[in-house]
Formats: structure tokens, C-alpha cells, sequence
């Protein structure tokens, strides 16, 4: 199913959407509701998706003036083209008879989301090593590299889980960073609040956040830090350098606060669509109790 063009591709394949009609759905056409809540694609796409079957409603082809009611299920059936990802491997690291850690490369999502489901590292991970099904312990986003950890299993997983929720999981990540960072250990307590909309985070009223960051060494113009997020929320990392003065170098989203609110591509520096380089994040230590798991440090490091 993959193509290497300067890049990761999936062959083009048809694929079936399911998903169940919210109750704050209820009430509207078809054809309405698909176009207000799945925007991606023009109103005229939608009604003729509905008229040629493209669209059904449990099952059946259904006129574009229906009203659909909470719980039914709805199909999309798409042909389906999935953005491109870095052509590097996923390379293993341990394989156990429970787990299996991987080195993830920038740029591949870690399991099926948004437009992504065979170029995301579960979904390559079956389709070139067999491995099937893997449970993620963690997630990275999108454009961080470096340690991952899958369960092999539902009972391993739990244990990870519950050793994560319990506060005994240590993680390390390091990071190339703007400016001469401070030579002693920097604690940042700062809230973190996540906007889904926006894609971003922001260092005000939220969830309670604590990073722990350490220089690792400087030219004065970069600094390569070490960091110990004794939370896990989203973006904290990012967030807590910029607010520290000291943002991930190459962080577009965090770099500046100069968005037009009216401006379509903002707060991405190019639009959507186009390649991205992979952050100066990576994840390289994972440990607790009675186990450790490690990755090698980037190029950049």
C-alpha cells in the first residue's frame, strides 16, 4: 500500500466512515448536517454524496431533505487520499514478548486520526512487521520524534496505565531551544489550558502543569535542553519553553503570538498542505518501576 516518493504515500483506497448521529445533531437534513459539521468539503459535494448513495442512513439511501434522528448510523464512503509522511522507517527498538518500543520519526501520527490511518506508526507497524494489535502507552504528536511504547496486550496496557495514572512513570525528552538557557535546573509551574479549535495551548487558567528543564549545553544562539514533564498536558513541553523565554527553535506555533484572528492559515507560518520539518522534540527516556526503555538522540542533538 505504500509509495516512496521523497516521502511516505498510501495508495488512494476506498474507505467507509461510520459514525452515530450526536443528539446535538438531531434534527437536521442530511445534507445540513454533514455540510456544518465536516466543512472540509463544498455544500454541493454533500448533496450529491446524499443522491448517489455515497451517503446512507442505516444502511440505506436515503432523499436530501431527511432529518436524522439521535443514534442512527450514518456511512460516508470516500475515496481516500492520505497526506504524505517522511519517508524514514519506524525503526524497532525491543521487541518483548508484552512490548515493543519503536523509534518514531518525525511527521507520522502515532495511531489512526484526522486524515491519517495507514501512515501512522500503528498502521505501518502491522503492514511491515506484522505486528498486530499494539496498545500505545503514551502518544507524541505529530511532529516529535523519538521513544514509543506499545503493549502488546490489554492486560499490559492496563499495567502501564495504571503505573502512568499513579504518578511512577518518569519521562525525558530533549529539545533544541531558542538562546542561552539557564545553566541551573529551571522548574516551571504554569498552568496549561488546551483550545481544540485553535490546535494550541496557552499558559493560563487551566490544568495544573509542572516541567522540570535542565541545559544540556549551549553555543550561546541554541541551547540543547533536557526535559522532565512531571505532568502530561498537551503541549506542555512547548508551552513551558516559550514561557520560559526560551521556545523550541523551530516551533512556528509557538515562536509568536502574531496571529490575524481573520487570516485562514494562522498560526501555521505556511498553509496547510504543505511538507513540514519535524520539531526539535524528541522523546528519549521512559522508565518505572523495575523497567527502562530509551532511544537514541537525533541528528540535531
Amino acid at each position: 500500500d505504500y509509495i516512496f516518493r521523497e516521502g511516505r504515500y498510501v495508495a488512494p483506497y476506498h474507505f467507509e466512515f461510520i459514525s452515530h448521529v450526536k443528539s446535538r445533531w438531531a434534527g437536521k437534513t442530511i445534507v445540513d448536517l454533514f455540510a456544518h459539521e465536516f466543512k472540509g468539503r463544498p455544500y454541493e459535494y454533500y448533496v450529491s454524496a446524499v443522491e448517489c448513495g455515497r451517503i446512507q442512513v442505516e444502511g440505506r439511501v436515503v432523499p436530501v431533505s431527511y432529518i436524522v434522528k439521535s443514534s442512527e448510523k450514518i456511512s460516508h464512503f470516500v475515496h481516500r487520499h492520505e497526506p504524505p509522511v517522511t519517508s524514514h522507517g519506524v525503526s524497532i527498538l525491543q521487541k518483548e514478548p508484552d512490548v515493543v518500543t519503536v523509534c518514531k520519526p518525525a511527521s507520522i501520527p502515532v495511531h489512526p486520526c484526522g486524515q491519517y490511518r495507514k501512515n501512522t506508526v500503528v498502521g505501518i507497524l502491522q503492514a511491515e512487521h506484522g505486528l498486530a494489535p499494539l496498545f500505545p502507552v503514551h502518544r507524541l504528536d505529530r511532529l516529535v520524534s523519538g521513544l514509543l511504547i506499545f503493549a502488546r496486550n490489554a492486560s499490559k496496557a492496563d499495567l502501564f496505565r495504571q503505573q502512568i495514572e499513579g504518578g511512577l512513570v518518569q519521562k525525558r525528552y530533549i529539545a533544541m531551544v531558542v538562546g542561552e538557557f539557564p545553566e541551573n535546573e529551571l522548574e516551571v509551574n504554569v498552568n496549561i489550558n488546551y483550545d481544540a479549535r485553535e490546535g494550541r495551548s496557552t499558559a493560563e487558567k487551566g490544568k495544573a502543569a509542572c516541567t522540570k528543564f535542565t541545559r544540556i549545553s549551549t553555543n550561546g544562539t541554541h541551547s540543547i535542553v533536557l526535559c522532565e514533564p512531571v505532568t502530561g498536558r498537551t503541549h506542555q513541553i512547548r508551552v513551558h519553553l516559550q514561557f520560559s523565554g526560551h521556545p523550541i527553535a523551530n516551533d512556528m506555533l509557538y515562536l509568536s503570538f502574531s496571529t490575524d484572528p481573520m487570516c485562514t492559515n494562522c498560526p501555521n507560518l505556511a498553509p496547510k498542505g504543505y511538507d513540514e520539518e519535524g520539531l526539535w522534540l524528541h522523546c528519549i527516556r521512559y522508565s518505572g518501576p523495575g523497567w527502562v526503555y530509551e532511544c537514541p538522540y537525533p541528528d540535531w542533538a
